[in-house]
């Protein structure tokens, strides 16, 4: 791909040879899609990052779907009085949420991010151009403690472990949604995001089961805090943990393989600790050590609520 296109500059894509991506040689709108529950602080800045995006303000518009919060509708309108439209999203889950942006968006290309994520000012313009011969793009993730000073325990590992989306873009075959891009018509024949599952895993699992094509864009960053307490740590992964083994379930021997990989996960900080030691996204020895406890604090807990799930489920069938 070429540099980038100054600033205001309307983003431009090479036309196609030929076949169905004959339509995507100019885009006309781009819709960002922000799903929000009770994080007005967030939301703010998050608005305030892509207000000031290098794309054209005119070539974009902000949908930020409100999931009940407990403010009030009208404190999220007044939030996003002159640069977001909001809907309602009456249907509990970010996935409902995120659907119901997608019904009303105008755009030929969906941006996802989240209200707690600050998107770089070039992002917008990156994510575009990366859908060149794309389909889906999922962009680079950079966590960041809020004081880099003093860094707990929790924040240290996300630094070294939270939104690898390199990975899981080219080895895992889904990008997270908080720095996803995507055609509109390759979206609508994937389908909605399911509530229940790992959405962004189901969602990108099936868009490349139906041939389309997912590409890595370093150079469309959002930046994301890192989770500061352990309870923010068990709050993620106990929803995770519920919404893999849905998922897993729905697979031949699925039950099975998710016991195996309990197992796996309880012994994995054997492999990942020299990780922690040797990575350059935390900076002291203190800072590893408390990477490197929570490392094993949070691999025996999933190890454990993995297997509770399980005896839940078997008992419940056991009822029946």
């Amino acid at each position: 791909m070429g540099g980038a296109a100054a600033p205001n500059e309307p983003v431009r894509l090479t036309p196609p040879a030929s076949g169905e991506e004959a339509s995507r040689a100019s885009i006309q709108m781009v819709s960002v899609i922000i799903p929000h529950f009770n994080d007005l602080e967030g939301l703010r800045r998050c608005l305030g990052r892509l207000r000031t995006q290098t794309l054209d303000l005119s070539r974009y518009e902000i949908i930020v779907a409100d999931n009940n919060s407990s403010c009030g509708i009208a404190a999220v309108e007044q939030a996003c009085e002159g640069v977001a439209r909001v809907v309602p999203a009456p249907i509990q889950g970010a996935a409902e949420a995120r659907n119901a942006a997608v019904a009303v968006a105008r755009g030929e290309v969906l941006a996802f991010t989240d209200q707690d994520c600050q998107p770089m000012p070039d992002w917008l313009e990156r994510g575009v151009r990366a859908l060149e011969g794309a389909d889906v793009v999922g962009g680079r993730m950079v966590v960041f403690a809020d004081d880099p000073t003093r860094v707990t325990p929790a924040e240290a590992f996300e630094l070294v472990f939270a939104f690898n989306n390199r990975r899981y873009v080219e080895r895992k075959r889904f990008t997270v949604n908080a720095n996803m891009f995507v055609w509109r018509g390759v979206f609508d024949r994937v389908g909605f995001f399911r509530e229940g599952a790992p959405e962004d895993v189901d969602w990108g699992r099936r868009a490349t089961a139906l041939g389309f094509r997912l590409r890595y864009a370093a150079d469309a960053v959002v930046e994301h805090p890192a989770r500061r307490e352990w309870p923010d740590l068990i709050r993620k992964w106990r929803l995770t943990t519920s919404n893999h083994y849905a998922l897993a379930r729905e697979r031949p021997f699925g039950t099975l393989r998710f016991f195996a990989r309990s197992w796996l996960i309880l012994i994995s900080p054997m492999a990942h600790i020299p990780v922690v030691l040797f990575s350059g996204k935390i900076k002291t020895f203190d800072q590893r050590l408390k990477a490197i406890g929570v490392l094993v604090r949070l691999r025996a807990w999933r190890f454990v609520e993995c297997n509770r799930i399980l005896l839940k489920s078997a008992i419940a069938r056991d009822s029946e």
